[in-house]
């Protein structure tokens, strides 16, 4: 059964984004979105059979391959289409589906006004198909086109609204700097390819054990260049400058890209490459300090934001850092356990505040906003559940369960240092802080723009079961301080390898460390009740101060990394290509002048009278003579 139906999951998607780009325009808005969200839901629904199946062989059969046909064949390389599905890779499939078909159920009445409704599903559904392509490809070549599917989908729906100029604008920005680990990644896989002579994920891997000792230097060139390419896509640092712009397209777009595409993919290759990081220790722990790096600066960032979508643009950039923190202290499944609920409370967060845009006529400034618990009932519980996971609320959300998990990981792993896990404890806090900024400013208070009210059953949908999972899909794993479930962890033991914990690690020093966790996220939330509540001055005192305003212009530049980037990479590469242009030019324009010149020197010479011709000739004649003479 699942070899019959595997192929179907790329495939419905890529056949609705066909249709709807080719007969989009003959479909009335009702038929479109049909096609658009009837594809992938028949994704999900497929997905859904063949977990089934799945679970039934689990685990005596732990994967299943199949190859459709052979792309490439040539001397020394074939590749094939085809499909690898195991524990990690259903777990993608069915995040993707899953939370994609509810947002595009969510579209279906989000995007009802627009134009380009038909455009719309069509990028949609084929962003969808890309990632399912990734995720399930048995070869980096296959995964590679299913990455650069995600990256030409996310300039497309980036900017969807392209009349708009700096809609454009953020989308070549998140285009060129996604190309850069894209870039690295290529160079990855041409080095993989000739000293393994093989594509093939689950033989590289094989090989590169047998061929490589840990530390190796090929082992560490190419997790470099690997973990720069995941490192684009997934936005961290130093590439991390697209993903607040790109909050430019339609907010179903951004809930999509953060929770259930284009910026877990490098967590996903991360994953899948695990035998390959494992051999580089030195690059592992790199990826643990960028994760760390990453999860303080975003977290710092969303503090001070005005724009509610970047507000949760740098949320998704922290959490995302906690994912990586995770993968470099060698806590695999922690790392995935935290994607899944990520993905659960941030698809929730986008699709919430897209209610709250789309009620104030597409106001995105929360200091505009106020007041609008009472207005937006179905929108504020859902929100809160969603704020409240994010910030690890204790017991009761999702995100609880999978922050703890990574934190009790980086403080009980031989890759990690208590340092890291401070920095990490402190990211937590954070957390809580700009969760509960948000839910203080735009549901408390007074109303500053009168909403037009709730969404429609389409929107609202949605918002009820991913706030559903926000709350239980944690309780997969919960630790053995507090009951001792283990479901997500055996399930993607088969995938994985389990993290050794250091000596002495019991569950006393794991209760300890989880009281850590929990008074950090409610410190936070305090904290935020404390600054932001209305009635509250110390916020705006604060940034009153003379060393406030400009710490506050900062943090909402993000640390100003954009111009960095402008005065150091961009600035010297426009000058060294225009000026050569220029020299070029001017040097032709000098040939011309001096030409011109020479021409009116040498006219004087013509004055028509024979006898100074004659002269001419004998003195020039005189002058060669003395020069053979000499």
């Amino acid at each position: 059964m699942i070899a019959s139906l595997l192929s179907l999951i790329p495939v419905l998607p890529l056949a609705g984004f066909l249709v709807l780009a080719l007969f989009g325009g003959r479909f009335t808005r009702q038929q479109v979105a049909w096609v658009g969200c009837g594809s992938v839901g028949t994704a999900a629904f497929t997905t859904a059979l063949i977990g089934r199946e799945f679970f039934q062989g689990f685990p005596d059969r732990e994967s299943y391959h199949q190859t459709l046909w052979n792309w490439i064949d040539t001397s020394g390389l074939t590749v094939g289409v085809s499909w690898y599905l195991d524990a990690l890779s259903l777990l993608m499939v069915a995040v993707i589906t899953g939370i994609g078909f509810l947002i595009h159920l969510y579209s279906a009445e989000y995007m009802a006004g627009d134009d380009g409704y038909a455009r719309f599903f069509a990028y949609m559904n084929l962003f969808v198909s890309a990632m399912l392509t990734l995720v399930l490809a048995d070869n980096l070549l296959l995964l590679y086109l299913g990455w650069e599917g995600v990256g030409l989908c996310s300039y497309l729906l980036i900017g969807f609204w392209y009349r708009e100029p700096e809609y454009g604008t953020a989308a070549q920005k998140a285009f060129i700097v996604t190309r850069i680990g894209d870039t690295a990644f290529a160079i990855g896989l041409f080095i993989l390819f000739t000293q393994l002579k093989s594509l093939s994920i689950q033989q590289v891997q094989s090989l590169a054990t047998e061929a490589w000792p840990v530390g190796s230097n090929l082992a560490m060139i190419v997790a470099v260049l690997f973990l720069i390419g995941a490192v684009g896509k997934s936005a961290q640092l130093p590439l991390q400058v697209w993903l607040p712009d790109a909050m430019a397209g339609p907010t179903p777009v951004s809930a999509l890209i953060h929770a259930a595409t284009m910026v877990t993919a490098g967590v996903y290759l991360i994953a899948r490459m695990h035998h390959l990081f494992a051999l580089a220790p030195l690059v592992q722990e790199v990826i643990a300090v960028t994760g760390l790096v990453t999860l303080l600066l975003a977290a710092t960032s969303a503090l001070v934001q005005q724009d509610i979508k970047r507000v949760l643009a740098y949320s998704t950039m922290s959490q995302i850092g906690y994912m990586f923190l995770a993968l470099g202290v060698g806590a695999w499944s922690a790392a995935l356990f935290h994607f899944l609920t990520h993905s659960c409370f941030k698809a929730l967060l986008f699709l919430a505040a897209g209610s709250v845009i789309h009620s104030l006529h597409h106001e995105q400034d929360i200091s505009r906003m106020g007041g609008l618990r009472r207005h937006l009932p179905w929108t504020f519980w859902t929100f809160l559940i969603g704020a409240a996971a994010m910030s690890g609320v204790p017991l009761i959300t999702s995100g609880f369960y999978s922050k703890d998990w990574i934190l009790w990981s980086v403080w009980s792993s031989p890759l990690s240092h208590r340092w890291i896990w401070f920095g990490a404890l402190l990211g937590a806090m954070l957390t809580g802080l700009y969760s509960f900024r948000l839910i203080f400013r735009v549901f408390f208070g007074e109303v500053r723009t009168q909403p037009t009210g709730e969404p429609g059953l389409a929107m609202r949908v949605p918002l009820v079961v991913l706030a559903f999972f926000a709350l239980t899909v944690g309780f997969l794993e919960i630790p053995h301080t507090l009951g001792n479930v283990t479901l997500f962890s055996q399930y993607l033991s088969h995938a994985l390898p389990t993290m050794e914990l250091l000596p002495g690690m019991d569950e006393s020093s794991e209760a300890r460390e989880q009281l850590a966790v929990t008074v950090s996220a409610l410190l936070g939330i305090a904290l935020a009740a404390i600054l932001f509540l209305p009635g509250s001055n110390f916020a705006a005192h604060g940034a009153e101060q003379p060393t406030g305003r400009p710490l506050a212009t900062l943090l909402q530049s993000g640390w100003g990394f954009d111009r960095l980037y402008d005065r150091v990479f961009i600035r010297p590469w426009f000058l060294l290509t225009r000026n050569p242009g220029e020299i070029i030019d001017r040097g032709y324009e000098w040939l011309a002048v001096g030409a011109e010149s020479c021409h009116g020197w040498m006219s004087h010479t013509q004055t028509g009278y024979v006898r100074w011709y004659a002269a001419t000739i004998v003195i020039g004649t005189l002058m060669l003579l003395g020069l053979f003479a000499i």
